[in-house]
């Protein structure tokens, strides 16, 4: 399911609950399967927070900034591997990021070359040339499908002449599809266990195994996608935690604060600049 919103807030609330300069008016969000697109003008500072997803940082104008621990990491092609805790500066420039899950094909690639566990600069004239074109497509107002086609065309431009890993165990396979059906319900471990045809302590290690993360941690992933997905769709965010399984709309923001770095109201109004 792929889903396009448009006019992302002014300001995004740190940890602390003060505004910070984050991303401006004008960015556009598209999800689909295993990914997301999320692009922005003007680009600002993201406070530091964590998230499942294998994140790629396309500033083609002119460096954006990553920071991990003390150490602050610039170029125009950045990899943030999933769940560190990391700042993010857009240094005022237009930015693509790419999300990607990680126990996706692609996401299995990208770690396969350059999951060192630490930020990497990428060096790609090709990417940087297809990112500029994508930014072109957004700022223009072009449809969701063809920004969708452009991202797509970034990460196969990444993965398609490197060397991928193990394909995924069929059974976690199966277990990630039965997430997404069923996002806004009860996602037990013992649940998914059976789904897989396991049991609890070994689906547990298995999942960890191939996902690279906790099912409770992957559980959340899901919900909060589906919820963003949901209020693009029109929704209000009351309404999408809700219809993603979150207890309220304060647990939604919670996680998504934690996973992203910023609260849900970042996407602003879904359907007008």
């Amino acid at each position: 399911m792929r889903r396009d919103g448009i006019g992302w807030g002014q300001a995004l609330a740190g940890g602390d609950g003060q505004a910070r300069r984050g991303v401006t008016d004008g960015g556009r969000v598209v999800m689909w399967s295993g990914s997301s697109l999320w692009t922005s003008r003007g680009t600002g500072h993201v406070p530091a927070h964590a998230h499942h997803a294998l994140q790629l940082v396309l500033s083609p104008q002119r460096p954006a900034r990553v920071q991990a621990g003390d150490a602050w990491t610039s170029g125009h092609l950045l990899l943030v591997p999933p769940d560190l805790v990391h700042a993010f500066d857009g240094m005022g420039a237009d930015v693509a990021m790419v999300f990607v899950a990680p126990e996706s094909m692609a996401g299995r690639v990208l770690l396969a070359a350059h999951g060192s566990g630490a930020v990497a600069v990428l060096e790609d004239a090709r990417v940087l040339a297809q990112a500029d074109a994508l930014l072109g497509l957004a700022h223009g107002q072009a449809d969701a499908s063809a920004l969708e086609t452009a991202a797509r065309a970034i990460i196969d431009l990444l993965t398609g002449t490197l060397p991928g890993g193990d394909a995924p165990d069929p059974r976690i396979g199966r277990v990630l599809e039965w997430l997404e059906r069923n996002a806004d319900g009860p996602l037990a471990l013992a649940d998914a266990a059976a789904v897989a045809h396991l049991s609890p302590s070994r689906f547990r290690h298995l999942f960890v195994q191939h996902t690279g993360v906790p099912f409770r941690t992957h559980v959340l992933w899901t919900r909060l996608n589906r919820a963003v997905a949901e209020r693009l769709a029109g929704r209000s965010w009351t309404e999408a935690a809700q219809r993603s399984g979150f207890a309220d709309q304060a647990h939604l923001t919670r996680t998504c604060r934690r996973m992203f770095g910023v609260a849900p109201t970042m996407f602003g109004n879904p359907h007008g600049p």
